[in-house]
């Protein structure tokens, strides 16, 4: 459609829209509400969880239902809150913002808000608006401000013809642009397309436990079909039928998820006392993992501010003044900097890096802001003369003695990093006779050279990440000589590379060149984002550290994107981490807090499937001896002394230590032989006692003994045909749980020993507080045994003699066998996969 500078009449307006060429913002981001709940609370396990917890209360069994459901409703509700909160956080996610905008209709201008522009639309352009539309400029010009976009951080000249991008704004100047890509197609809208993207996946440690638990799930189905299958042949009732549905159902360890999310939360908090704020739990322990840091220069390794790095005179300042010393030529220099920063009107970080010198404020009369286009501002005072300060290829040619922006001399300060201006003086104007900018003869008084001010901490974090093998490559869209020298003044010493040379290469070639170079130049957006993939291919675990609007599509590519709390919106919308203070240096705590968080819930899971483990194959071995089923849904409650809360504490506990890639195999070292002989003696100990029990009944009972299991089964002795057998079933599901609780509360002593006696599978550990936490659980669980309501609300029997003496021998002879076992690794040696060292 083609517009005059008339623009659109109302009508070509109400067609565009009608057609969906309206600058419609763009809405959604990947997964709906009613999926996340799908997937979160409906899922399979927690369905099955519901139908038999709705059994149970059915049944009138309460606090089985609570122990068979409550752990995974709650777990269910602490994942569907975060992707809720999550989901939030993309969907309220806009790169525009919501002012209105002034477009010319019909020959007259009309405020309309920006969602109401349509293609074709001219639209006024003024300073300090912000361009919501993509466009050429169909009259006047302006300066664009492109610097969250592109990171270039100067404004650009736009005139006739040049196009605006969405997203950017006017810095100065004046005009109409035409509208021609809008809403989702505009550049700012494919900007928060791609932000809003859902990119949410499992970190590796969630990624073994969920492989994990679906294996588990997988047997505990295959072994509940047979085990219920023989239950209804044997004609169980109804109630019992549930119980053991619950019980089977309870061996997933559907608890690791739950610890997973109270150990990231937990770490969250502790890394938001660092001056970091969390926003996508996992990253926590991402943050841990990674092996190569992608930052940009400003904002990140430099604070933005310049500070001046050295004054050069002028070797003759002005005919007038003949020959001075050097200290006294470099002293006036400065008090005319002094002078000309304290002056201007228009502040900027140079003057802010010049405001400290010498030098008192004169009167202006005329002032020529800096503007890209010219690249050099001034002031002229009362007296008729100036100053201009600007880049040295600018000013060179007015100038009456160019040795002082000598090319070699620039040159050797930008190869350190410098930023090199030049201050002049001139006894005229700024300005020619229609009144604009012009530069008038200079006289040369110094070259000037500013350096950008890097982050305090930023050396000492640059070489502690180095010290861990993380290597950091620095992005910019600025000179690369110019970046690697700023780099090597943090200490970081790397290869550069050109963007335009880095997007002449492709595929292996490019991915070497992204691996072997640390400095990146004239980088363009668009390739960060392909620089952050080009390295997850090679196998790293990336963080990006940005704070533009051109860094988020980078941000969210990586495993772990880092803004800065003084970056965009959109920038801190996507990451994962924000630095609150801006400050670099908050990473390697976070690295650390991770590396506890893993190290914890990698120490947890030995206890979790160790539970598993045994309770599995007890289940197996009792049901095919053909002795009833070992346990009730209350009892799996006992779980909360021997895996509930010592794991929470071990997580909270853990020292950080380099992720282990072998997580699995050790867990199958430490967790076989544990099941193994752990269900051995369990099984042994219910077994002889549930013979014991069923024998003394069907022979002449004691009168104390039928008085006490009349009490605790409900039923009448010689009237209830199976009171003999719900006896036995009792009493040695007792004694068997004290076993296994018990030996439960050992493992802890074993993966964190207080003495050599317990290092068959650990080193002597400094820390003592497992310790402490074993002996109270301990205690916790004699008084669970000594008093009536918790042991029966556990379905235990009073400690009798035979429910204690027969655990207690029998730990003993578990603690010698599974010390050996696991000392001289018998379960490697028995497969096959131990190789003794040459020469041992």
């Amino acid at each position: 459609m083609t517009a005059t500078l008339e623009g659109l009449t109302e009508a070509q307006a109400r067609d565009a829209a009608r057609r969906g060429e309206a600058n419609t913002p763009v809405s959604g981001s990947g997964r709906t509400t009613g999926r996340i709940l799908r997937t979160t609370v409906f899922s399979f396990y927690n369905n099955t969880l519901f139908v038999i917890g709705f059994a149970l209360l059915a049944l009138g069994r309460y606090s089985d239902a609570l122990v068979s459901v409550g752990l995974g409703i709650v777990n269910a509700a602490l994942a569907a809150v975060q992707e809720l909160r999550a989901k939030r956080q993309l969907d309220r996610l806009q790169l525009l913002a919501r002012e209105p905008v002034t477009v010319v209709r019909e020959g007259a201008e009309r405020t309309v808000p920006p969602g109401e522009v349509v293609v074709g639309d001219l639209v006024r352009v003024r300073s300090g608006d912000q361009i919501v539309v993509d466009g050429p400029l169909v009259d006047g010009r302006i300066e664009a401000d492109e610097s969250l976009l592109t990171g270039e951080s100067d404004p650009i000249a736009k005139g006739v013809g040049d196009p605006l991008l969405s997203g950017s704004s006017c810095a100065g100047g004046a005009g109409l642009q035409r509208a021609e890509a809008v809403g989702a197609e505009s550049h700012a809208g494919r900007l928060t397309l791609a932000a809003r993207a859902d990119t949410t996946v499992l970190t590796p440690l969630q990624w073994r436990i969920e492989l994990v638990v679906r294996l588990l799930i997988l047997l505990v189905v295959l072994m509940s079909g047979a085990i219920l299958a023989q239950a209804a042949l044997d004609g169980s009732t109804v109630l019992r039928f549930v119980q053991t549905s619950a019980v089977l159902s309870g061996l997933v360890p559907y608890g690791l998820f739950f610890l997973i999310a109270v150990a990231y939360t937990v770490g969250a908090a502790r890394i938001a006392g660092r001056g970091a704020l969390v926003q996508r739990t996992n990253a926590v322990e991402a943050v841990s993992r990674v092996d190569v840091v992608c930052t940009d220069k400003t904002g990140t390794l430099t604070s933005g501010r310049l500070s001046l790095a050295e004054v050069v005179p002028a070797g003759r300042e002005t005919e007038l003044a003949g020959a001075r010393p050097r200290e006294e030529r470099e002293a006036g220099a400065r008090a005319l900097l002094g002078t000309f920063a304290h002056s201007v009107g228009a502040t900027n970080a140079t003057t802010a890096a010049l405001a400290a010198l010498p030098g008192e404020r004169a009167e202006v009369v005329d002032e020529v802001e800096f503007r890209s286009s010219l690249r050099w501002s001034g002031v002229t005072f009362a007296d008729g003369s100036s100053l201009v300060l600007g880049a040295p290829s600018t000013l060179r040619p007015a100038l009456t003695d160019p040795a002082i922006a000598a090319e070699d001399a620039v040159r050797r300060r930008t190869d350190q990093g410098l930023r090199v201006l030049v201050l002049a003086r001139s006894v005229g104007g700024l300005r020619d006779a229609d009144g604009e900018a012009r530069l008038p003869r200079l006289h040369g008084v110094a070259l000037v050279a500013l350096a950008d001010e890097l982050r305090e901490g930023v050396t000492d974090v640059l070489a502690g990440l180095a010290d861990e093998g993380v290597a950091v490559k620095v992005i910019s869209g600025d000179d690369p000589d110019t970046v690697a020298a700023l780099a090597r003044r943090a200490g970081l010493e790397a290869p550069a590379i050109a963007g335009p040379r880095l997007a002449a290469l492709e595929g292996e070639r490019f991915d070497e060149a992204v691996d072997t170079h640390g400095v990146f130049g004239r980088i363009a957006p668009e390739q960060k984002e392909q620089i952050v993939a080009s390295l997850r291919r090679r196998g790293h675990q990336v963080a990006m550290v940005g704070d533009g609007v051109n860094d988020a599509r980078a941000l969210k590519t990586a495993q772990v994107g880092v803004a800065m709390r003084s970056g965009s919106s959109v920038t801190r919308d996507v990451a994962d981490i924000v630095l609150l203070d801006d400050s670099f240096t908050t990473l390697p705590p976070a690295r650390t807090e991770g590396r506890r968080i893993i190290a914890g819930v990698g120490a947890s899971m030995y206890l979790f499937l160790s539970r598993v483990a045994t309770q599995m194959l007890v289940i197996l071995t009792v049901t095919l001896l053909g002795l009833g089923f070992p346990y009730t849904p209350t009892q799996v409650g006992l779980t909360l002394f021997t895996v509930g809360v010592p794991t929470f504490f071990l997580t909270m506990w853990a020292r950080p230590e380099p992720p282990a890639e072998d997580l699995l195999v050790s867990l199958a070292r430490f967790v076989i032989p544990v099941g193994v002989i752990t269900a051995g003696f369990a099984t042994a100990i219910y077994a002889f006692l549930y013979r014991q029990i069923l024998d003394g009944f069907t022979d002449t009972p004691y009168p104390r003994a039928v008085e006490l299991f009349e009490q605790y089964t409900g039923l009448t002795y010689g009237v209830d045909a199976d009171f003999a057998e719900a006896s036995a079933t009792l009493g040695a599901q007792s004694a068997m749980s004290v076993f296994v609780s018990v030996t439960a509360m050992v493992l802890i002593l074993l993966l964190e020993p207080p003495h050599r006696i317990f290092t068959a599978w650990r080193p002597v550990s400094a820390d003592r507080r497992p310790t402490w936490l074993a002996l109270a659980l301990f205690v916790a669980f004699v008084v669970v045994l000594v008093v009536p309501a918790t042991r029966e609300y556990f379905g235990l029997t009073a400690p009798d003699p035979p429910v204690v003496q027969y655990p207690a021998i029998g730990l003993v002879l578990w603690f010698v066998s599974l010390s050996a076992v696991l000392r001289y690794r018998v379960l490697e040696r028995v497969l096959g996969l131990h190789r003794p060292t040459v020469g041992a």
